[in-house]
């Protein structure tokens, strides 16, 4: 079966030379033009389902946004058709919900891991093999974190395919195996809950790619539940900047060892 109608992908609706080496991948398709705004000359390059992608320069070097919408199965799309199109490095910019009692609402969270409780990416990979981010990259996410001056934390996130059995698990026909497998999570020190690093970790690792993610921290259930101040923060700006400035570091780093 092709996928590619006159080279163009069948999802994204892009080609190669549309997209940089580098990508920032948010998950909400109106993030990105506030993102592509940190490029310098970016174009709206295609808009098709839930993917928008922008292409700009950053340093120099050609740079592109692509959102992936919810969940593992598009986030692995996106990442396959980019790859295809010649992309190779990528930082998922997005949101997720705190779970350790010390992660607050508008902190900055970056995945040193993920837990693969979801399922896209037990069709990539046995469950035993981890969904470990690239040390680069996240070498770079804490850099410019410090940098930034934000609170900021690293750590393993949780990844799963059901956004309300995370918050309303009671309910679940499953709630035993929810609620069970969220108490370890927590015991384990995992830092919060997201829906598309596991397979997006998992993905690149097949590909021979690398893949880092910074979040920003809407709200921690658990701060909530313990009666702990626990605010919903929407503002995404520091974390994209984040993003913004660990894929300069990339650059930086290429640039130098090209030399």
């Amino acid at each position: 079966m092709k996928y590619t109608e006159n080279g163009i992908q069948y999802h994204l609706q892009i080609k190669k030379g549309d997209v940089g080496r580098y990508v920032i991948l948010p998950g909400d398709p109106k993030r990105c033009e506030k993102i592509a705004a940190y490029l310098d000359k970016p174009l709206l390059v295609a808009d098709s389902r839930e993917f928008v992608t922008y292409t700009g320069y950053l340093d120099g070097e050609k740079v592109s946004v692509t959102s992936t919408g919810i969940g593992g199965p598009s986030a692995s799309i996106a990442m396959e058709e980019l790859v295809r199109c010649g992309a190779d490095t990528f930082v998922r910019v997005g949101t997720c919900g705190g779970m350790d009692l010390d992660v607050k609402s508008g902190d900055l969270v970056i995945a040193t891991g993920a837990i693969r409780n979801e399922g896209t990416s037990r069709e990539y990979a046995p469950i035993e093999f981890p969904a470990v981010a690239d040390l680069d990259v996240v070498n770079a996410l804490v850099v410019a974190a410090r940098e930034s001056g934000h609170e900021w934390h690293r750590g393993v996130v949780q990844c799963k395919d059901s956004f309300y059995g995370q918050h309303e698990p009671g309910i679940m026909p499953v709630s035993y195996e929810l609620e069970n497998k969220w108490h370890s999570w927590m015991r384990l020190g995992c830092k919060a809950s997201e829906m598309e690093s596991a397979a997006l970790f998992i993905v690149a690792a097949h590909l021979g790619v690398r893949c880092g993610s910074v979040f920003l921290v809407v709200a921690n259930q658990e701060r909530e539940k313990a009666g702990l101040y626990n605010p919903v923060e929407h503002d995404t700006d520091a974390a994209i900047r984040t993003g913004v400035e660990a894929i300069r570091k990339l650059i930086s780093e290429s640039s130098q060892a090209a030399e």
